[in-house]
């Protein structure tokens, strides 16, 4: 066995063992080819103290680790000197445990028998809790001055401080054995919920000014209210909420009817209410997943807290202080100007659907009228729809009309509008079409109606060749004799509510929208578009494209001077094309004719003079004077006639304007 030196303390592990003061003495004294350093803490129970290097580490010094550190005090030295260490993890000489540094003994789960690492500088150690890096023992080295923090081992504190103010409100899983950090300035820790940075705990600290938000450790807040009053909005699924919430432990102090506004049913079901704060819910949302424990930071403890129902912030679940509530509220117009009010981020109760009528694509006016509401919103579609923006309740200027498609086939619509729509839904005066790109409507089928015209087949070429690429499902109607019989035909070949209606004569426009869509939030009726009229410059209806509505046009016998104006109708203007009507002469004089007649017929206005004026005196191009003729023609019939209807009536026909052109002119219209 190889010499055994100690330095300090007297280790008592061998007779041979001798004290030196350092190593180099140790060097000297040695008489084997190794020498070993113990110490006295060290437990060498399971030591090998035989154990030898082998020659090629013969240059180096073996230095043996504790169960804390790389170096345990123990080392093997070769007595010619060394130039390397080797650190042995391997062998452990077990630290014992030693007081005499320890400025705390009290921890009975410590260590004690920790010892820092003999290459360091010397520190003050010192050793932390499950909380801070302090509040722990400190391992003292008198020579030190500067304090070194240690992660490990930490005390498990388990004593409560003196230092709390718990909150009057129900609390769970909190530990109250936390700590401040002994180097932090005074401050007084304010522990918060799972919600909010305050609601929880307060350490307060001596001669603490400020405050300090420790997210550390939170505690979860059961509840702020119990109590829940809850609105009722006539839907379907009032009692199922009630046994919601009271399955949740809230007491329902009373089911409210909704009237009018938020406002007005807020002030009147809270009139009498003292308790600081009280939930509102609504029979509109469903609070399967709510969870009732929130509460606001401390400094809202007197606003009005508003939960967004879905993306709509204005939602229908509210948190109010009730004294506070009846103090302001007198002073607010409407609940959206309340002075204190709060919308909760982060929070949204789901609405249940609302209900369904199903449409056939026309307009709406009537099935909205027909309907009996008993929810405050219904959905008209001709459709599945999977988006439905959330219509705010608070008061009706929110309850709003909110079409979701281009052509206005798929609407919600307030329960409130019912009793204002008298012909339109325009009749109600709040609408909301921000949500109109949602969805779009089926494009509208287009008839091309011909019966001879020499020009047809260019006309019919043109506008397929405009279709190409289009949604829009295109046919052709052709030679059907009689004008009702040829728009009814052309009708039943139309797969859609409206159709697009482009007459033989028309030159399409190859610029025209034909993803336009009729408005259903009004009546049924015609659109009569803009056709450039080239003989006299006029634009207007005349031989223009119209979006005939189908079902008005089948029940359509005829009975007018003008098949498109015996129904309801609009005007668009937008260029539908060019009225190439004048290509032979009899054409542009019946044309001009029948035109004129209607224009006679018609109530007088600025409007009608001026086309009167245009008629009479301009004839661009080849047959244009036919035109002009026409137009003469017909002023001169309709005095004859003194403007008699059955008179008028007789110029529907395509034979009688062919007898009345001979027996004016004297020569068959083929002859011209």
């Amino acid at each position: 066995m190889f010499d055994v030196f100690y330095i300090g303390s007297k280790p008592n592990q061998f007779v041979h063992e001798r004290e030196v003061k350092n190593i180099d003495e140790a060097q000297q004294l040695c008489r084997t080819r190794y020498f070993w350093i113990i110490h006295y803490l060290c437990d060498y129970s399971e030591f090998d103290f035989l154990w030898e290097p082998k020659p090629w580490e013969s240059h180096q010094r073996h230095v043996y680790a504790s169960q804390h550190q790389k170096d345990s005090g123990t080392c093997l030295y070769p007595k010619a000197g060394w130039t390397d260490t080797n650190y042995h993890a391997g062998m452990i000489a077990y630290r014992k445990v030693d007081y005499s540094n320890w400025d705390d003994t009290s921890y009975t789960e410590f260590d004690y028998s920790w010892h820092p690492d003999s290459t360091e500088d010397p520190y003050v150690y010192q050793f932390g809790t499950q909380w801070q890096k302090t509040g722990g023992p400190r391992y003292v080295v008198l020579t030190a001055d500067t304090v070194k923090y240690v992660n490990q081992p930490r005390v498990q504190k388990t004593s409560v401080d003196d230092n709390w103010i718990i909150p009057d409100v129900e609390l769970d899983g909190f530990d109250y054995t936390w700590h401040p950090d002994d180097t932090e300035p005074a401050y007084n820790y304010q522990f918060g919920t799972q919600w909010q940075k305050t609601g929880g705990p307060l350490y307060q600290v001596n001669n603490a000014k400020a405050t300090k938000y420790v997210t550390q450790e939170r505690v979860k807040n059961i509840a702020v209210s119990r109590e829940v009053y809850l609105i009722d909005h006539g839907n379907a699924e009032t009692e199922i909420v009630k046994q919601q919430l009271e399955s949740k432990g809230l007491v329902v102090k009373k089911v409210a009817r909704f009237i009018n506004s938020y406002k007005g049913t807020l002030q009147r079901i809270l009139s009498r209410e003292e308790s600081n704060f009280v939930w509102v819910c609504s029979s509109v949302c469903d609070y399967s997943n709510f969870d009732f424990s929130w509460h606001p930071e401390e400094w809202q403890g007197t606003m009005l807290h508003v939960f967004a129902s879905e993306a709509e912030k204005f939602g229908d679940t509210f948190l109010i202080n009730a004294p506070s509530f009846n103090d302001r509220v007198g002073t607010t117009e409407i609940l959206e100007w309340y002075d204190t009010i709060h919308f909760v981020d982060g929070i949204e109760v789901p609405r249940w659907p609302i209900p369904v009528v199903h449409t056939d694509g026309n307009s709406i006016v009537d099935a909205v009228k027909e309907h009996t509401f008993l929810e405050p919103l219904t959905l008209f579609a001709d459709r599945t729809v999977n988006k439905i923006p959330t219509v705010p309740l608070w008061r009706e200027k929110t309850r709003t009309i909110v079409p979701l498609s281009n052509g206005n086939s798929v609407v919600v619509v307030p329960r409130d509008a019912k009793t204002a729509v008298l012909k339109e839904l325009y009749d109600y005066p709040y609408i909301n079409t921000t949500y109109r790109v949602l969805n779009k409507d089926k494009p509208l089928d287009v008839v091309f109606i011909s019966n001879g015209e020499e020009i047809a087949e260019k006309h019919w070429n043109h506008l397929q060749e405009i279709m190409r690429g289009k949604p829009n499902r295109v046919v052709r109607s052709d030679g059907v004799n009689g004008r009702v019989e040829a728009y009814q035909a052309a009708a039943n070949q139309s797969e859609t509510p409206w159709f697009f209606a482009v007459f033989a004569k028309l030159e399409v426009n190859p610029d025209f929208d034909w993803s336009w869509q009729p408005d259903r939030l009004q009546q049924n009726k015609h659109y009569i578009f803009h056709a450039h009229n080239p003989v006299n410059g006029l634009e207007y209806g005349h031989m223009a494209m119209i979006a005939y509505h189908k079902q008005l046009t089948l029940s359509n016998v005829g009975t007018g001077l003008d098949f498109t104006l015996d129904s309801e109708h609009e005007v668009v203007p937008l260029l539908s094309g060019t009225a190439q009507y004048a290509d032979d002469a009899w054409t542009a004089w019946r044309s001009a004719f029948r035109e004129v007649v209607k224009l006679k017929a018609a109530e007088t206005s600025i409007e009608t003079e001026y086309r009167l004026k245009k008629w009479l005196t301009v004839g661009n191009g080849e047959h244009g004077s036919w035109s002009i003729t026409g137009a003469v023609d017909a002023v001169r019939y309709y005095d004859s006639v003194n403007g008699d209807f059955d008179q008028l009536k007789l110029t529907y026909e395509w034979r009688w304007l062919r007898e009345y052109f001979i027996s004016v002119h004297g020569v068959e219209p083929d002859r011209l």
